[in-house]
């Protein structure tokens, strides 16, 4: 089956191409999945998309056009898709619901030391030879209180990983995982109640809907003054200028950003020769509390292959017309 493969990364091409081990013919397309770059799919009966293209409502009824019928998405997030259109055209379309969630969940709990114990700032300075430790001061992460904003799988290593430095947690989940209560003492709370209680807040929940810009200017007005807070899921649970403002009032101790709101056409691409026209994400790096990452919080060998593996085997489901355990049907509880 022809697959047109857009926004290919070097980092994961041999991944891709090891699991793929000659199947399938992959076009890899380095550009991402617009309403400009969709044509060229011409011929392929399946794309495989990143969590940086594009695929509303144009880019669909164009690729339906084409003949394109699979949607293998490397990702577990399928917000950037217009799942009813894709199901009114009858394509099928699958994800990768979990790849590794000690990645994102390592990723996180190593911003929260970073910003901690100021490392950046602190090689920083020992580069142009000053060793002062003035300014440095961080906290030990023994007995402070951190707030698991959805305890799914990535949330639930963060848990694992925090017990293990002697943290208080708190979670809030629509459903709370019994296991974590009793291994790790979690106590599943309201997220108003944690924002009030928390000194860390870190967030592990899809981008829908309902969570969109879950963090606002009422809920960091709720927040303990200096604390810290962590977002290695979904840029759009934060809105933006409110977090800069609160930033500007000095309400906030630091934050991790992985992801931001506006990342598309930002994120997984070199911008280091042009002019940056993103007045927003220029103004959160002026800030020296701010750690931004471009989205690599999953970015490990483990979670390469496994999103490979389950992303040729989607294709593999597809090709073969049965049942895929990762599709993502219309009476899906997701």
């Amino acid at each position: 089956m022809k697959v047109a493969v857009f926004s290919t990364h070097r980092f994961e091409q041999p991944h891709l191409v090891n699991a793929n081990a000659g199947r399938h013919d992959l076009i890899f397309i380095d550009t991402r999945l617009t309403a400009n770059t969709c044509l060229l799919a011409a011929g392929c009966r399946a794309v495989s998309l990143f969590v940086s293209d594009t695929a509303g409502h144009h880019v669909l009824q164009r690729l339906h056009e084409i003949g394109v019928e699979f949607i293998a998405l490397r990702s577990a997030g399928f917000n950037h898709v217009d799942l009813k259109l894709a199901w009114q055209h009858k394509m099928r379309v699958a994800r990768v619901p979990a790849y590794s969630p000690y990645a994102v969940a390592e990723h996180t709990v190593g911003m929260m030391l970073a910003l901690n114990r100021n490392l950046i700032r602190a090689h920083q300075r020992i580069m142009e030879l000053n060793f002062s430790l003035d300014g440095l001061v961080g906290f030990d992460m023994n007995g402070k209180t951190v707030g698991i904003v959805g305890t799914g799988q990535i949330g639930a290593v963060v848990a694992k990983i925090l017990h293990g430095f002697g943290c208080r947690l708190l979670a809030c989940d629509p459903v709370p995982d019994p296991n974590l209560i009793t291994q790790y003492g979690v106590a599943y709370t309201t997220l108003d109640k944690i924002c009030q209680t928390a000194d860390i807040i870190t967030l592990h929940v899809p981008l829908r809907e309902e969570t969109k810009h879950l963090i606002d200017k009422n809920r960091l007005a709720l927040m303990k003054p200096g604390v810290m807070l962590i977002n290695t899921s979904r840029g759009g649970l934060i809105h933006t200028r409110d977090l800069i403002a609160a930033l500007k009032k000095r309400r906030l101790g630091s934050v991790g950003l992985d992801v931001y709101e506006e990342e598309e056409g930002l994120f997984f691409e070199d911008h280091s020769e042009d002019v940056l026209l993103d007045d927003t994400i220029a103004r959160l790096m002026t800030f020296k509390n701010v750690l931004i990452t471009a989205h690599q919080a999953f970015l490990t060998d483990t979670a390469l292959h496994n999103i490979a593996s389950t992303t040729i085997e989607n294709l593999n489901c597809f090709e073969e017309s049965r049942w895929c355990e990762n599709e993502i049907l219309p009476d899906s509880n997701l």
